[in-house]
Parts: C-alpha cells; structure tokens; sequence
C-alpha cells in the first residue's frame, strides 16, 4: 500500500511583491544603494581625498619625525650622522672632483659652492628614494589602517626635509668659517625649499605609485639618481664648463632647466655672495615654480588615481 504525499504547488511573487522592492534577483549594488552601503577602499573624490589629507597632517609630521629620530637610532653618535653624512659625502667630491679632477678651479668658494650643491640634492635624492618604497615598504600599515595613502610619501619627503634643516646647521657655519657674509639674500631659502619640497613630492608619489606595482624599481633608482646628479651641476659649474666646450645652445639650456640644477642654483644664490645672478638660468623662478607645479599637481594626481589599489594584491 503506497502513501501519496500531497506537495503544495510552488508559490510565485505577486507584482506587488516586486513592486515592494523585494525581488528574488536583486542585484548587490541595488542592495547596497537601497541600505547605503559603499565599496570598502573605494576611491574618494578629488575634494574629499585633499580633506583627508589634510586632516592627517598631524600624522603626516608625528611619522616623519618618529622615522628620523628613529633613523640613527642603532649607532653610537645617533643624531649626529644626520649632519656627518652629508658632510662626509661633500669631502669625498671635493677630494675627487675639486683636487683630482680640478673642477674648482674658476669657482669662487667652491667649498660653500659644494656643500650647497651635495645637501640640496641630497634632499632630493633621498626624498625619491625613500618614496619609492613609500607603499611597498609600509605594506603592513598599508593593510591594516584606513587613511589617505599620500600620507606615506608626503610624510618621507617631510623627514627629508627635516633631515636637510639639521644639514644646514652645519652649512651656515661653513658658510661663516669661508667668509661668507650673512645677506639678505639668505631669505630666499624659504620660497627656494618650498618648491623644491613641492616638486620632491610630487615626484616621490610618482615614484610610490611605481614602486607598489613594480617593487624591482628600488633596484634601479640609484643608477638613475647617479646620473642625474652627475649632470646637475653638484660638483661643477654648468655654465663654466659647458661654456668652453663646442656644443649646441640648447644643450646648455637643457642642463640649466633640469630641476636639480635650478633648485641647487637658486639656493647657491641665496647663500653664496660670490654666485651671482648671471650665472642663473634665465627665468629662473619662474622655472623652478613650472617644474614644482608640475610634480607636484601632476604626481598628485597621478598617485590619487590608484588610490584603491595600494596594499591589494
């Protein structure tokens, strides 16, 4: 004797159900927006990515002062390489390029001339540097904290920049013991250094950006950093050499506009009483402002745009 097991027919949602809002195949973004739900990590807009910013600037300057103090934390003179390094690299150069190679010969000061030249790059270079492994180097915080990921190579180019500050501590008094005069002029290091950080970030979000996706890049940036200080002028006078060599116009404009040159000049020019406005590059301001403006808004944007990719993958 078999038993029949009635089954009730399968029940279908009415149009007013669908018309509730509560259909069987709703889509998770029409949940989302329904419940106001967002991406986690999504991209912000340009507007809301600067407040955040910006609202983390005290971050921004606690970690770049906690990495420097932390710096030297493991050698014996701690803080003192801070401004020992620096100077060590200016005697080496001055011993292979101003004595060996006599490249200070014609320079006026070519002691001051150097040190400026080796701590103003300096600033640059580590600041690239340092961006480069700014998201790949901080994956852990990267990962495990919400925040505006320019925080990270603002606030290396910002311990650069302190580092630099301690640095010409050390020039000043090079600069006196080499009687060279206090002027005025010494002023100018304010708008000089502001673009000059301007231009260092933004190149060093370029570089961060690079730098997550393609690590290996760490390898490579020194050798090109080598040749890019080589060809700026730190240890020789662009206009002094260039002039007595048969070469184009424009090469000598090129070397001139290149923007580790012209932030090294301007500030030559306000310490050094001998550097005089002749020996800058025409519309030297003006230059230095375009390639500031340029890194700058353009490395910025740059970074921004793949905001919602750091620390994935």
């Amino acid at each position: 004797m078999s038993q029949v097991l009635d089954t009730p027919p399968p029940v279908s949602a009415s149009p007013a159900d669908k018309t509730a809002g509560h259909p069987a195949d709703e889509s998770s973004e029409a949940l989302a927006a329904r419940y106001g739900l967002s991406v986690s990590g999504a991209r912000p807009s340009l507007p809301d990515y600067i407040r955040q910013l910006w609202a983390r600037r005290h971050f921004i300057t606690a970690f770049a002062t906690a990495r420097l103090t932390a710096q030297y934390s493991q050698a014996k003179l701690g803080q003192v390489w801070q401004v020992a390094t620096p100077l060590l690299n200016a005697a080496v150069y001055y011993f292979i390029f101003g004595v060996l190679m006599g490249t200070s010969r014609g320079i006026p000061d070519y002691i001051p001339f150097l040190v400026t030249g080796v701590f103003v790059w300096t600033f640059t270079q580590s600041s690239i540097m340092s961006g480069t492994k700014a998201i790949s180097g901080s994956i852990g915080l990267v990962r495990a904290l919400h925040f505006p990921r320019a925080a990270l190579p603002v606030s290396y180019c910002l311990q650069q920049l302190q580092q630099l500050l301690f640095s010409m501590c050390a020039l000043v008094v090079i600069l006196l013991a080499f009687g060279v005069p206090v002027s005025a002029s010494w002023l100018l290091i304010v708008p000089a250094l502001t673009l000059q950080f301007v231009f260092n970030a933004g190149v060093a979000m370029i570089m961060a950006r690079m730098g997550a996706k393609f690590p290996d890049i760490s390898q490579l940036m020194p050798f090109l950093l080598r040749t890019w200080m080589y060809i700026s002028g730190v240890m020789w006078s662009i206009e002094k050499v260039l002039k007595h060599q048969d070469l184009p116009h424009w090469v000598l404009v090129a070397l001139q506009s290149n923007p580790a040159a012209v932030y090294i000049d301007l500030m030559r020019f306000a310490l050094i009483d001998s550097f005089h406005a002749g020996q800058l590059p025409p519309h030297v301001w003006a230059v230095a402002t375009g390639w500031a403006l340029l890194a700058g808004v353009g490395g910025f944007l740059y970074f921004w745009k793949a905001e919602e990719t750091y620390g994935r993958g």
